[in-house]
């Protein structure tokens, strides 16, 4: 799973650097942190279910030189909003937040569901907001949150088996996203690691004839504007894709982006968790529900493409 790939990564750079601290609330099991805890035990801190001190205990001891990482649930960490506002982002502390969880989980239901993060974490000044888009993500992505010392970091990742795309993966580089493949009929771009699912979408559409591109936006603050813009300008349709609420979320940065640069935004489509509490389910059932599977990706591809009408491109269309 997600969350055993990052575990890996932290045991991994608790070795390499002593630095290096984790803090939990009450999870060691659910992060599979027990190993870190048997090996480092004088840099392992479970808090107990007190996430806001959690929050607050690592900016303390970040200011005090340490390297924290803060590994606790996406919809759990709700309960630290404030420490994370006035301790580490306020100071601008290299506080490291691995949320796992993030998104669906299944038979847990609406209480452990990770859908707010995303919109959490990105109002804050100073914090960078990150989600790997596959496995081969994971390990450069915490390293570099770890030795991004400018500004807090948040990394979310969802409870779900890992997934890989084989490919010659880009270094991860604050604000730059990975373009995967580009394309003028639409550009999918991913934020997080239903990006396998995108990919096999836009396979399956270029079975149809239609030019279809992917890029893995990997951060959501700071935003890669550049290949944001590009995409707008340059493709028939945009299609974001998140597994997050869509207010406030990857989507309507895209969008809030494109306003700011005075881009037409009609042709942009947001697929996400909507505005209401998901229930319980099979993860795989309700991305279906959602539509936010390969067939449901690929379908709002072709509904976009569909309500795209030429008229939009013709001057006379404007004049009447």
């Amino acid at each position: 799973a997600y969350t055993d790939a990052v575990s890996g990564t932290i045991f991994d750079l608790m070795q390499e650097d002593p630095r290096v601290s984790v803090i939990t609330a009450a999870m060691c099991q659910g992060n599979k942190l027990e190993k870190v805890r048997a090996e480092f035990p004088t840099r392992f801190f479970d808090v107990g279910i007190c996430e806001s001190h959690a929050v607050a205990f690592a900016a303390g001891i970040a200011k005090a030189g340490a390297r924290p990482i803060c590994d606790i649930y996406s919809t759990f960490l709700q309960r630290g909003f404030d420490q994370i506002f006035q301790e580490v982002a306020l100071q601008n502390l290299p506080v490291v937040f691995t949320l796992d969880r993030a998104g669906l989980t299944g038979p847990d239901g609406p209480t452990h569901h990770g859908c707010f993060d995303i919109p959490y974490m990105r109002l804050f000044p100073n914090m960078v907001v990150m989600a790997p888009g596959d496995e081969l993500d994971v390990a450069p992505m915490l390293r570099f949150a770890v030795a991004h010392t400018q500004h807090p970091t948040s990394m979310r990742y969802p409870k779900t088996g890992l997934e890989r795309i084989e490919r010659g993966v880009a270094p991860v580089i604050l604000g730059q996203s990975e373009i995967l493949d580009w394309g003028t009929d639409a550009i999918i771009i991913a934020f997080g690691t239903l990006l396998p699912n995108c990919v096999k979408a836009a396979g399956l559409l270029r079975t149809e004839g239609l030019e279809v591109g992917v890029v893995n936006a990997r951060f959501a603050k700071p935003l890669d504007v550049a290949t944001v813009q590009r995409a707008i300008e340059e493709a028939s349709v945009v299609i974001t894709v998140e597994e997050g609420i869509l207010e406030g979320g990857f989507g309507s940065a895209v969008l809030e982006a494109a306003n700011t640069a005075g881009l037409d935004t009609r042709n942009i489509v947001r697929l996400g968790i909507p505005d209401r509490f998901i229930e319980h389910a099979e993860r795989s059932e309700l991305l279906a529900d959602l539509g936010l599977d390969v067939h449901g990706i690929a379908r709002a591809v072709r509904e976009a493409m569909e309500r795209r009408s030429p008229m939009f491109d013709r001057k006379e269309f404007v004049t009447k």
